[in-house]
């Protein structure tokens, strides 16, 4: 599981954005979003730079924080 710190995600609109442009890439990925946290998981075979970058498509600032097994 990758984690990504996103700002900028406010509402359900947001969540499923982000959502979308990850399983537009990976449809089997499983995505966890905590917008108070602006925090986003996500069990994917995509590397980091590709989320970050679909992220950032979505007009989300985005970081790779960590990796959780």
């Amino acid at each position: 599981m990758q984690v990504f710190n996103v700002q900028g995600m406010t509402c359900a609109h947001c969540v499923r954005a982000v959502t979308d442009a990850i399983q537009g890439q990976d449809p089997s990925a499983q995505v966890q979003i905590d917008l108070a946290k602006g925090e986003v998981k996500v069990q994917s075979l995509l590397p980091a730079e590709q989320v970050v970058g679909l992220i950032e498509e979505e007009g989300y600032t985005a970081m790779h924080t960590q990796q959780e097994l």
